[in-house]
């Protein structure tokens, strides 16, 4: 990049669009400060080390700050300045001594050093931060590139996968590829790696749907963990709302990531961004100065009233952004269209996504942020997924989002951990998650797809820790084992972490396919971890947010393994049934009101006898078994017939099938792993320990069929 000619000071320009905006000819630059007194655009050599212009931008219109610069293009390397009170007990933090990264930097250059410099204030004043620090932080920061929007996308299209059909993968983009020896040394961890061929074949052979990929946008390696030797890996701590990780692009061009996405689009895999639109990476009133808290704190932040100079902290990060005022949440806005528009994005999962929904008095799904994404023409068509909790005041929320979102449901998570590791007292609970979960969703005209159903996510145990160890093991992040959460409801049945005991290795490979068949045969929407079909640990680690190591990269070696390959294929098995069989995809929810001939309803519950569970038989402690029966109409005029049987008890059970007779055949046995041959059963079946056996038959209505039997309109 050759610096343009510098004029002594910017033309006007215009406050809209927001940010560096190329138009061939130069950049209008715009940016939002309503308190500010002044702003200037500061510009370095191309190798972002000298500043060798500051110039003011000119107009302020609407407390958009703006100007234009002739003869700037792509490349060109930028920050702001921004002048006004020094005034916390106000909210306000202006400092002109430190530069600020442009809220809408579409791509960032440069790694941040940490540094005295960072912070507003002196931090060896004596008075905390209410005294200014003057020294420059240029050096020690990373700057805004200009980039041009365009982007050449031919033929891609967007998968547009049904809700119903939908099967989630949550994955990280650096973790999945560290430790792939198929992918060359340069492009591991990175978006190159994402779009490998044979990493895309493990997708569709899983039968995954869409990848949920951990934060993408540029992010902080925290001083305190720095200080550790540890690294921010998970994210959750965001520098940037427009611009990718610099470090997971191996070649620094944002068309890498287009290439990924592009190429998961060709397989008909969608690309779905885990955001964090609740806090930034600046901290509390201690924290440091990058960008936000810079150009206009009192306006970006929740503040306490009556005290500003203290931030609200209902994210548990120090601050949390203030999505109330208009300005705020109009980035958040045209954050979330321009990686829809720039780069194809199919979805979002909102970190915190209570906060998302906080106004002065507190959450309210009719808030400004949830009215607003519901209503536009662009995002309102992607699959939109939220966290629905925070540390706030009534941070639990699941359930109360509006229309239109789907949340992760943790309490299938923790009601499927306490059923299969035989908690007193869980029947009644599985069976309601195994529902969809309609005491939480079923309002509104909400669908089961609202629920998004896991076993294990990154927060947390991954599926085969949580039947490995009764206790978390964090002791590598430095923390005295006070982080990561106490209530994992796992079981290590008999040895803490590894075993070479036979029958412990044979039982938590029991309740790992039971738990996710119980997954994958629910109403509502999958979500697998990544690795977690191979096996993958972490050992024991149910934190790592801070292990950018093999700790927490996936392990590829596991998956060739025998155990890997078995555990793959058996969920492969599992995904395949959920695509064939339509009731496992119901598009409403099932409450027994609908009877397609005597005795068979669209949903049924019944113990191991083959008669319905009565009222008192849902909370016994001894009740470790479950028959679930569903049905529903096929476009062949029959009815298809699903019997979902679970035996989480340490005997082998005899299960009476129920009324009416049918004859039923056998698609999977988890207690046997997978199932080659799906032979018929009629009567009884006796299900294994740990286990879920799931059986189908079909009722075929046509006034010439004087009876019910069986057949498989599907061979």
């Amino acid at each position: 990049m050759t610096l343009p000619p510098l004029p002594d000071k910017l033309e006007t320009g215009s406050p809209y669009p927001l940010g560096a905006t190329p138009d061939g000819l130069g950049t209008n630059f715009a940016v939002f400060s309503a308190n500010a007194e002044k702003i200037d655009l500061c510009l370095f050599d191309p190798r972002g080390r000298r500043e060798v212009a500051r110039l003011p931008l000119p107009e302020c219109t609407d407390e958009v700050w703006h100007g234009y610069l002739p003869g700037a293009f792509d490349g060109l390397i930028y920050g702001y300045r921004a002048h006004g009170p020094y005034d916390p007990a106000r909210g306000h933090r202006f400092n002109p001594a430190k530069l600020l990264i442009d809220p809408y930097a579409r791509q960032l250059t440069g790694a941040l050093r940490w540094s005295d410099t960072l912070f507003g204030y002196r931090m060896h004043g004596g008075r905390g931060d209410l005294t200014t620090d003057r020294r420059d932080s240029a050096p020690a920061m990373p700057k805004g590139v200009v980039v041009s929007n365009w982007a050449e996308w031919g033929d891609d299209r967007m998968p547009e996968t049904p809700w119903a059909d939908t099967i989630v993968y949550e994955a990280h983009v650096r973790g999945l590829s560290m430790r792939r020896q198929d992918v060359r040394p340069h492009e591991r961890g990175t978006f190159a790696a994402l779009a490998h061929p044979r990493f895309i074949d493990h997708l569709l052979r899983i039968g995954v749907t869409a990848v949920e990929l951990m934060p993408v946008h540029a992010f902080l390696q925290d001083h305190f963990l720095v200080e550790r030797g540890l690294r921010n890996y998970w994210g959750y701590s965001t520098l940037s709302f427009f611009a990718p990780e610099p470090s997971y692009l191996s070649t620094g061009s944002l068309q890498e990531m287009r290439a990924a996405v592009r190429r998961l689009h060709a397989a008909g895999i969608e690309v779905i961004l885990d955001v964090v639109y609740n806090h930034t990476c600046e901290g509390n009133e201690l924290g440091p100065t990058f960008s936000f808290k810079g150009l206009d704190n009192a306006s970006y932040y929740r503040l306490v009233p009556g005290d500003e100079r203290y931030y609200i902290n209902d994210t548990g990060t120090g601050n949390t952004l203030n999505l109330s005022h208009p300005r705020v949440l109009q980035m958040v806005m045209d954050s979330l269209r321009y990686w829809v528009e720039a780069f194809h994005i199919d979805g979002f999962r909102f970190d915190l996504g209570v906060t998302l929904g906080r106004e002065g008095t507190g959450f309210d799904p009719g808030s400004g942020f949830f009215d607003v994404i519901r209503q536009d023409p662009v995002l309102s068509r992607c699959k939109l997924i939220a966290e629905p909790w925070d540390i706030g005041p009534d941070g639990y929320q699941l359930g109360r989002l509006p229309p239109g979102f789907s949340e992760w449901n943790d309490r299938f998570r923790d009601g499927a951990r306490r059923f299969w590791k035989r908690d007193p007292g869980m029947r009644g609970e599985i069976a309601v998650r195994l529902s969809g979960s309609a005491d939480a969703f079923d309002r509104r005209f909400r669908k089961p797809w609202a629920s998004i159903n896991y076993a294990a996510s990154h927060d947390g145990f991954t599926l085969q820790d949580v039947v490995s160890y009764n206790e978390k093991h964090n002791e590598a992040n430095g923390e005295d084992g006070r982080d990561g959460h106490d209530g994992n409801f796992s079981c290590n049945w008999g040895v803490e972490g590894p075993t070479d005991d036979p029958n412990i290795l044979a039982q938590r490979g029991r309740i790992t396919r039971a738990m996710l068949a119980t997954m994958m045969f629910a109403q509502g929407t999958p979500m697998l971890l990544a690795g977690d079909e191979f096996g993958r640990t972490q050992k024991g680690n149910n934190n790592a947010y801070c292990q950018d190591n093999e700790l927490s990269w996936l392990d590829w070696d596991l998956a060739r393994s025998p155990e890997g390959r078995t555990l793959t294929a058996f969920v492969a098995r599992l995904t395949e049934i959920r695509k064939r069989y339509a009731i496992l995809r119901a598009p409403r929810f099932l409450h027994a009101q609908e009877e397609f001939v005597p005795g068979l309803r669209d949903i049924g519950w019944f113990d191991e006898h083959g008669a319905e569970i009565p009222p008192e038989g849902w909370q016994l402690d001894s009740a470790h078994t479950l028959a679930l029966r569903r049905a529903g109409p096929t476009p062949a005029g029959g009815i298809e017939v699903l019997l979902l049987l679970l035996n989480a008890s340490e005997h082998t059970v005899a299960f009476r099938l129920p009324e009416p007779a049918l004859t039923w055949r056998l698609l999977v046995d988890s207690g046997s792993g997978l199932v080659s041959e799906e032979r018929a059963i009629t009567g009884e079946t006796h299900l294994e320990p740990s286990s879920v056996r799931l059986l189908a038959a079909y009722v075929d209505l046509r006034p010439v069929t004087p009876h019910l039997h069986f057949s498989d309109p599907l061979r």
